[in-house]
């Protein structure tokens, strides 16, 4: 504490500090922003509660090579922070110490001269204490500290990840996490899926009881161990009446006795207070949407039927870049022909994408908020016949989740509107012969939330005002599916980000063109990269 009371005496000649860079950025969002979402969070926590936060770990690229470090969205969300190696204690009452009362403290890793000749400048305690926290401190006395984590009722964490490196620092992360883990008696065979399972059954009413079968069912994909569990077991196959789930209750609150600490409900705070944007954030999001949309549309111009798929990729990037996004918000998508079937397909290393339609899923991320925006374009400028009409159908399932994406509708309306216009499509042209087959070429959802994380949290409920989110149909046809082969390789998606307001969906990616007749039109357009040629390398 001698270090805190020193540098409050100091930390007013340090101003030079503050605010943090964001992955190269200087941050446009205030102090007064984080330490509101912090006040938003700590009214949500019970009486006697404490909320757990850790930084991101730093990833390791190869050897002596780390990633640029990116912070942990929750963790920026509440302190503007964006160096590793720290923790955030949230109090839902008020602490005591000798300083007075206070409701939160921040552990931060500390100045070193050394280090920041290579790595760059640090913030440390002082530089921490310009941005509003109520207690900083440095972060090895968070393993000295006092802390009684038994007092508390609850304790609300993330689970912890398995990618957190033991390095040379005796306070680093990994060191940072261990102490915690003995402070609240956390064991090492702890499965949170189980665990999250049974906090579902033992909060859960009858008419909920569907909701967290299907839940269990999705779990038990990648751990069907689950199906084994005794408790789990019963609640399947016995849940039917207020009277057996009481027993069910019962016996999962026996199961989770020796736990104050929960790694289920601290997700769904903070999904709550990310799903609805600030005017700040959507200052932040309409410029990283903006400059993705650019990026569409320069390489609509720019493209040509002799690039590679990265070299589209690096139109792209360099778009973004100019514009000062640091950052694409996630792995791009570029994807020629069968490559635009592969949903995810990052590998972006097709050379020849002549005549054919390209995907193009990508996002730039502006100070920590990224845009997600999808274009399909052909690659000659000019859609064939049957690249057309199965554009036209997405086209039109986009338009009608668009038009669906209403305050107050759900998320299930705006997906069974797209999927309505697929399956009428698909019919309509042979393609498949029942409606329900539609999900061989549609096997995703059509709408997600936007924000820090291209997959931003939400309760997924209601659409209220200033949420952002994608509407996002596609139709992926690989080679020999079971229709006429002249629909073969061929993989559509369009996506837009959507302001829901008072007035109704606004489309916030409009300026890249979507429409098959524009598309074509902006194709024939002059690029400024049309002159723009390298020599040859010379390589013996």
């Amino acid at each position: 504490m001698k270090n805190v009371i020193l540098l409050l005496s100091v930390f007013s000649f340090l101003n030079f500090l503050s605010p943090q860079a964001v992955n190269g950025q200087k941050s446009e969002l205030s102090s007064d922003f984080h330490s509101e979402r912090r006040q938003q969070l700590r009214e949500k926590l019970p009486n006697n509660s404490v909320a757990v936060f850790f930084s991101s770990p730093v990833r390791n690229r190869a050897n002596d090579v780390d990633f640029e470090y990116h912070p942990d969205p929750n963790f920026y969300y509440l302190t503007g922070w964006n160096e590793p190696h720290a923790v955030l204690l949230l109090f839902s009452t008020p602490q005591i110490d000798e300083l007075g009362s206070y409701f939160e403290k921040l552990y931060v890793r500390e100045r070193d001269a050394r280090n920041e000749m290579w790595n760059g400048r640090r913030l440390g305690v002082a530089g921490a204490l310009t941005m509003g926290f109520d207690r900083v401190a440095l972060k090895e006395l968070f393993l000295t500290d006092k802390h009684d984590f038994n007092r508390f009722d609850t304790v609300f964490m993330f689970d912890f990840k398995n990618d957190v490196r033991d390095r040379s620092d005796s306070s680093d992360l990994f060191d940072l996490q261990k102490n915690f883990k003995q402070a609240i008696n956390f064991p090492e065979n702890f499965d949170p899926e189980r665990y999250r399972l049974y906090q579902r059954i033992r909060q859960a009413k009858v008419s909920e009881v569907p909701t967290i079968k299907r839940m269990i069912e999705y779990y038990a994909k990648s751990d069907p161990s689950l199906m084994e569990d005794p408790v789990i077991q019963d609640f399947i196959t016995q849940a039917e009446d207020e009277i057996t789930l009481t027993d069910l209750k019962t016996r999962t609150a026996f199961l989770v006795r020796d736990y104050n600490f929960d790694v289920d409900q601290l997700g769904t705070f903070m999904a709550s207070l990310r799903e609805i944007k600030t005017s700040e954030e959507l200052t932040l999001l309409k410029k990283a949407v903006q400059i993705s949309a650019q990026g569409q549309r320069e390489v609509m111009k720019a493209i040509k039927p002799d690039m590679t798929e990265r070299e589209v990729q690096g139109i792209h990037q360099l778009v973004y870049k100019k514009y000062g996004a640091a950052h694409e918000g996630y792995p791009s998508i570029v994807g020629a022909g069968n490559n635009a079937c592969v949903l995810h397909y990052i590998t972006n290393n097709k050379t020849d994408i002549k005549n054919q339609l390209i995907l193009m899923d990508l996002g730039a991320e502006y100070n920590g908020y990224t845009a997600d925006v999808t274009r399909t374009i052909p690659v000659s400028g000019k859609f064939t016949p049957e690249q057309r009409a199965l554009y036209q159908i997405v086209y039109d399932s986009q338009t009608a989740g668009i038009n669906a994406s209403q305050k107050g509708a759900s998320f299930r309306e705006i997906t069974q509107a797209s999927f309505a216009v697929v399956q009428e499509g698909l019919l309509e042209l042979g393609i498949i012969e029942s409606s329900e087959e539609f999900r061989k070429y549609l096997p995703h959802g059509v709408a997600h939330h936007i924000g820090l994380d291209v997959h931003d949290p939400g309760l997924y409920e209601n659409l209220e005002t200033n949420m952002v989110i994608t509407v996002e149909p596609g139709i992926y046809i690989p080679e020999d599916s079971p229709c006429d082969p002249k629909w073969w390789n061929i993989g559509i998606r369009i996506e837009d980000d959507i302001l829901i307001t008072d007035a109704g969906p606004i489309n916030l990616s409009a300026d890249a063109p979507r429409a098959w007749e524009d598309i074509e039109a902006l194709m024939k357009e002059k690029s400024a990269l049309d002159d723009f040629t390298l020599p040859p390398l010379k390589v013996n």
